[in-house]
């Protein structure tokens, strides 16, 4: 093969502005692998979590937790690391951790805690319960950790194969407003993609950016969360191949830019058409 032939350009996002969903240290690396590719990552949390409505039974299971009290600790999300890290919550040698995927996992291994599973093929609750179930043929003591809407399909599988499992509401997930200026970005097209990264900041992009542009690139991190945010009215031009953050930056990467996307540029004159629904 005559690779002089082979034009790959060393930062295939060059020119480009990626909007970036969440912050923190998840947030601050994503930004850091678009960097390294040559795009402009443009930090917009439009996600937060809100404390518990059962704060006791959060600090208490994580006081048990921390004293060893449990085999296994499962992750189901980059927010309930957000909550283990703002309580600087003790994870002992003695308990495992399994991460859902590989998003998870980057957001625990981002903030000092390691990862011991996460499941080959399914990134989901019933796939990382069907692993444990696997890996765990004897009865084991595990924490799962879950936001206030999230279906108790790990807990009830993890139960029924004879796992004595407590089963905690972490967190509320609640929107985060963008500033004015980042929705004008979006809007007049100087935002070039967006990432989705769960089918939580699916909704906030619906609802927060009514008129996105058709030549805006809307790339969702793995086949369940571009099917929650075609759910919730998103046109996802996209999907990671897995569910990864390199993979999601890759799967924009096969993209050309589709416009001149200068910062400066003037604001008035012709926007792009919107993404019809």
């Amino acid at each position: 093969m005559n690779t002089a032939s082979q034009h790959v350009p060393a930062k295939p996002l060059a020119g480009w502005r990626v909007l970036v969903p969440r912050g923190g240290p998840w947030g601050d690396g994503v930004a850091a692998s678009l960097r390294r590719q040559g795009a402009t990552p443009v930090i917009a949390p439009l996600i937060n979590f809100a404390p518990t409505n059962d704060q006791a039974a959060l600090e208490r299971s994580l006081a048990d937790l921390a004293a060893g009290a449990f085999d296994w600790l499962t992750v189901t999300s980059a927010t309930t690391v957000d909550v283990l890290y703002a309580y600087r919550a003790i994870v002992p040698a003695s308990t495992k951790i399994a991460a859902v995927g590989e998003t998870t996992a980057a957001a625990l291994l981002a903030v000092g805690y390691r990862v011991d599973l996460v499941p080959d093929d399914d990134n989901s609750a019933a796939g990382m319960a069907e692993q444990l179930i696997g890996l765990e043929p004897e009865p084991r003591d595990i924490l799962t950790l879950r936001s206030e809407i999230a279906k108790p399909v790990l807990t009830n599988m993890l139960s029924e194969a004879g796992h004595r499992v407590r089963s905690v509401v972490a967190y509320r997930t609640v929107g985060v407003p963008v500033t004015d200026r980042i929705a004008e970005d979006v809007r007049s097209g100087r935002i070039n993609a967006i990432l989705v990264t769960s089918g939580s900041v699916a909704e906030q992009v619906h609802a927060q950016f009514p008129h996105v542009p058709s030549t805006t690139l809307i790339a969702a991190i793995g086949p369940r969360t571009a099917k929650d945010a075609r759910r919730a009215g998103l046109p996802v031009d996209v999907v990671a191949e897995t569910q990864t953050v390199d993979a999601l930056i890759d799967a924009v990467a096969r993209f050309s830019l589709p416009h001149a996307a200068d910062e400066f540029a003037p604001r008035t004159g012709a926007l792009p058409l919107p993404h019809q629904d």
